[in-house]
């Protein structure tokens, strides 16, 4: 590839400062290096993304949850819950920076109930559990407290009757490979554990999985923490890594999200920056 050519090459990838931060190689002499790290990203795959409308949350920092009439958007140590239709504020709940609640992240909404993975990131050892919400009057009602947790939680989402969670790892404080996705049982009872493919792991550039969530085919879709992306995953049959089989792009930068289970496709996410909740479409071609 001529000199000219590849520089755009590589700038219309985002190489660069923002490239680094995506997890690209810096090429050298040869763009061998970079041509194979491209060759393990799965492409959309025929998933495709629309955004439809954004709501101004000013609890949209760490993620969001959702139910049949409300969205919850979710700060380190505060909730706000907002109507879907209109975006008005209608509750919400603020444990303060002195309480127990230090960093909340995913949510997800059950019979009344917000789940929501929290941990005491970025201290050490790792500290997580499960915080649990009413959604009438967002009122904490309860938890589940990991012990020996295997990293710092950031997503838990039901699947039948168990639960698959994500226990993140950070440069700042670890090595993000160490990341694990653990299944439990209804008792919180371990059962399976699995690992993100490497090349994914480059892509978390130093960080780790924000959002996970089981949604349309019955695929894993996780987030990272920057990147504009969702990636598709599965559970293996056998073996101990997940199998990531596509990459869609999406409007939102990172952090947890959630599905709709009152509209099959449609995905809440925030944009921290603007402290907004954005609401897409999420479709596969047949």
């Amino acid at each position: 590839m001529a000199t000219t050519a590849r520089r755009n090459f590589l700038k219309l990838i985002g190489w660069g400062a923002a490239g680094a931060a995506l997890g690209f190689p810096r090429p050298g002499r040869t763009a061998a290096p970079l041509v194979q790290f491209l060759e393990k990203i799965p492409g959309a795959g025929g998933w495709q993304h629309e955004e439809l409308r954004r709501f101004k949350a000013q609890e949209a920092n760490q993620g969001v949850a959702v139910d049949a009439e409300f969205f919850y958007a979710i700060d380190s140590h505060a909730i706000g819950k907002y109507r879907k239709d209109t975006g008005a504020r209608v509750g919400g709940w603020d444990g303060g920076k002195g309480g127990s609640i230090k960093h909340l992240n995913a949510g997800v909404v059950l019979d009344g109930k917000l789940y929501c993975a929290h941990s005491n990131f970025p201290k050490m050892p790792e500290e997580s559990s499960v915080e649990i919400w009413d959604t009438a009057k967002v009122e904490h009602s309860g938890q589940h407290v990991f012990t020996n947790s295997p990293g710092s939680l950031t997503w838990a989402d039901p699947r039948g009757s168990d639960w698959v969670a994500c226990f993140a790892h950070y440069r700042k404080t670890s090595d993000p490979a160490l990341t694990q996705v653990v299944r439990f049982d209804a008792q919180w009872w371990p059962q399976q554990r699995w690992k993100f493919p490497a090349a994914l792991i480059q892509r978390f550039a130093g960080n780790s999985s924000s959002g996970g969530a089981f949604g349309p085919g019955d695929h894993l879709f996780v987030t990272g923490h920057d990147a504009r992306e969702l990636y598709v995953l599965d559970l293996p049959e056998q073996g101990a890594e997940l199998r990531w089989s596509a990459t869609i792009p999406i409007s939102a930068a990172g952090q947890a999200f959630a599905w709709d289970r009152a509209e099959a496709g449609l995905f809440y996410a925030i944009e921290r920056k603007t402290r907004e909740v954005l609401v897409s479409r999420i479709t596969s071609k047949p």
